[in-house]
């Protein structure tokens, strides 16, 4: 079956319409909970949840995601939540989940935690789903996608390595000096080089389950599973130590890389454009889990399997730059906003670093997995003439 590529212009404007019909028809007050079951409040402690955006029969929703199988209907439930619960503040469903994160601290955070603490695991309410009956969407529709270059020590490593090996080793690294008013160096940081990062095109972004398209004519794709943040509220000049107060969440990126290069040598031979910004290249999901129920964001195991073969098997803790580090470099450079992405970069595993490498090709099967927040698998195929 060949693959059905969407321009993610229309996408965004078909979930931002159907997100807010279903708003529309489960809002808040009684009048939107017509035909929805009262949800008495719960109590106790608070019950882990992740986020996503979710399509059921044709129609987008936002859905709080339970016990990693249960799906729960954003909008129905606040308003059953609404009906059941009189005293509670009528809030107004969030039109896409851009909108929800930046609602986030202003009343959307405690009715997320309140209707999690409702739902029950057995005897649901109907407008909870199982997950793997729902089509998963990329959970946010970032404006701005940052990933960063050479992030994890033994990926660079690996690429210096592979270089020698090929006859091309590396210029002797020269020790970075302060970037003025982007990064303020400490005379006794050991790493060799400042913070790097890149622009990701959001019109590449995918769902989770989504095919990985190959250009055609393109060889050489690559593969980075990524650890990414999702930023939770208007971020310029962030100082470090509060960086992590202007994360909303964390998600899943499989960086999709086409090493075959441009042809020629101008700028460089380096075409960051080329290599990174291609259909289908930038799969995010299928959740975003909020910071405060992801245990340790500076320690998380992150895998990479390509037909079942383990190709990447590392941990947040090997980022040469934390992620935090990441978002207040970025935020020296632009604003970021809520729903925009910044991308930890790829641990070592990937083919510039492969002596004999293993090129992701059609009819190949690709799963990233990366602890406490989920996984993405996806179909590699060929890119079909009905596709441009």
């Amino acid at each position: 079956m060949k693959p059905r590529i969407v321009r993610s212009g229309i996408v965004a404007l078909a979930v931002a319409a159907s997100l807010s019909a279903c708003g529309q028809q489960a809002g808040s007050g009684s009048s939107g909970a017509a035909g929805v079951a009262p949800l008495a409040a719960g109590s106790g402690p608070d019950v882990p949840y992740s986020l996503g955006t979710f399509e059921r029969n044709g129609q987008a929703m936002l859905g709080l995601v339970l016990r990693e199988t249960q799906v729960v209907d954003i909008a129905q439930a606040n308003a059953a939540f609404e009906a059941g619960n009189a005293s509670a503040p009528k809030l107004a469903v969030p039109a896409d989940m851009t909108a929800l994160i930046a609602a986030y601290d202003t009343g959307w955070k405690e009715r997320l935690a309140a209707i999690a603490r409702a739902v029950p695991a057995e005897g649901a309410p109907a407008y909870a789903y199982q997950m793997d009956g729902l089509k998963a969407l990329p959970p946010v529709r970032p404006a701005v996608i940052l990933n960063a270059g050479g992030n994890y020590t033994e990926h660079s490593q690996g690429i210096a390595a592979q270089q020698a090996r090929s006859g091309n080793a590396p210029a002797p690294i020269q020790k970075g000096v302060a970037a003025p008013g982007i990064w303020e160096r400490k005379a006794d940081d050991p790493r060799p080089e400042n913070p790097y990062l890149f622009i990701k095109s959001p019109s590449v972004v995918a769902g989770a389950f989504d095919p990985i398209v190959m250009p055609r004519g393109r060889t050489n794709i690559d593969f980075e599973c990524e650890f990414d943040a999702v930023i939770g509220k208007k971020a310029k000049y962030v100082p470090l130590d509060s960086a992590a107060d202007y994360i909303f969440g964390y998600t899943i990126q499989i960086d999709v890389s086409d090493r075959g290069g441009r042809g020629d040598r101008k700028m460089g031979g380096s075409d960051w454009l080329i290599g990174k910004n291609h259909d289908t290249f930038g799969p995010l999901g299928p959740v975003i889990v909020p910071r405060q129920f992801l245990k340790d964001p500076l320690n998380t195991r992150h895998t990479f399997t390509l037909n079942g073969d383990v190709m990447q098997d590392s941990n947040t803790n090997r980022m040469d730059y934390n992620i935090y580090e990441l978002v207040h470099y970025a935020s020296n450079i632009l604003t970021l906003n809520p729903g925009d992405i910044v991308s930890g970069g790829s641990p070592a595993g990937t083919n510039i670093e492969r002596a004999e490498p293993r090129w992701m090709r059609a009819g190949d099967t690709a799963v990233c997995t990366i602890e406490g927040i989920g996984q993405q698998k996806h179909a590699v195929v060929a890119e079909g003439a009905s596709t441009n």
